[in-house]
């Protein structure tokens, strides 16, 4: 069927769970609509919510790609109902951070105490006992606690370690130390990566860092172009070498050859972002 004539369609389902995942580089464990508000004077605002890692991304709705806010609470302190014996209409609770109490609000009693399980879980890596819970949904948990764990597992590996996991099978490791590649490999999200580059441009313009599968890698460059420019180049590991996506893919023998070839390319435009400040 073809679109009406000057109405944009709308993307597939997939096609925004993809984009969503590409954006933030964070697992989904749990979605659904939550209204927000982060003083008692203000209204609350409902939008589409992911809970992605320990950080909630709040969309304008369900079809939107790009969130339009976002809440980290690995720091949680603790949860709280406004108001305990709440089971009919619209239920509250409270997130305690360090620096503020976000208040939450969703359709009612279950739904409130789901996504308190959620959100207990990947904080606080424990399946909270407190929460009554149906059987399937002991098990969603318990397999979110799983992906989380080794998720910060993964981002608590020094870079020399990580590099050893995916470049033991092809000989690449001690060469790539050698030639101080660890110099700018982070193991951060897109994201994180990002805000690196934003912050101190100082210190660099190009990082590389794990891919969203956990096996291949991407590279996060930043570039002055009529204003600032950020980029993300997938490279996939062949097992034999690691070729660049790009309109015309670039298959090269190892990670430093990756980074070289960047270099050589914008002809010195880009230099590794090396800082002590990001050891992890």
């Amino acid at each position: 069927r073809m679109a009406e004539p000057g109405k944009i369609p709308e993307p597939a389902p997939r096609r925004i769970f993809q984009e969503r995942q590409r954006i933030t580089a964070l697992p989904l464990y749990f979605e659904g609509f939550l209204s927000i508000r982060c003083t008692r004077y203000q209204d609350f605002q409902q939008y589409w919510t992911e809970l992605r890692g320990t950080t909630l991304f709040f969309y304008m709705d369900k079809k939107t790609p790009a969130y339009t806010k976002k809440l980290e609470l690995v720091n949680l302190t603790s949860i709280a109902n406004v108001y305990p014996d709440e089971r009919r209409g619209g239920a509250r609770f409270l997130l305690m951070l360090p620096n503020e109490d976000v208040e939450l609000k969703v359709e009612d009693y279950d739904n409130r105490e789901e996504w308190k399980s959620f959100i207990l879980t990947v904080t606080q890596l424990a399946v909270p006992a407190c929460i009554s819970l149906l059987p399937g949904q002991l098990i969603r948990l318990n397999e979110v606690l799983e992906k989380e764990k080794k998720r910060r597992t993964a981002m608590k590996q020094p870079p020399s370690a990580s590099l050893s996991q995916e470049t033991s099978n092809n000989g690449d490791y001690m060469n790539t130390l050698k030639n101080g590649l660890t110099q700018c490999f982070y193991a951060v999200s897109r994201q994180e990566a990002i805000e690196m580059l934003e912050k101190d441009p100082s210190w660099g313009n190009l990082i590389l860092r794990p891919g969203s599968d956990s096996k291949n890698f991407s590279v996060t460059i930043r570039q002055d172009i009529d204003g600032p420019c950020i980029k993300h180049y997938r490279v996939v590991n062949t097992g034999k070498g690691y070729t660049i996506e790009l309109a015309r893919s670039v298959t090269l023998l190892s990670l430093r050859d990756v980074i070289d070839y960047f270099l050589k390319e914008t002809r010195g435009s880009l230099m590794p972002f090396v800082s002590h400040t990001y050891d992890n």
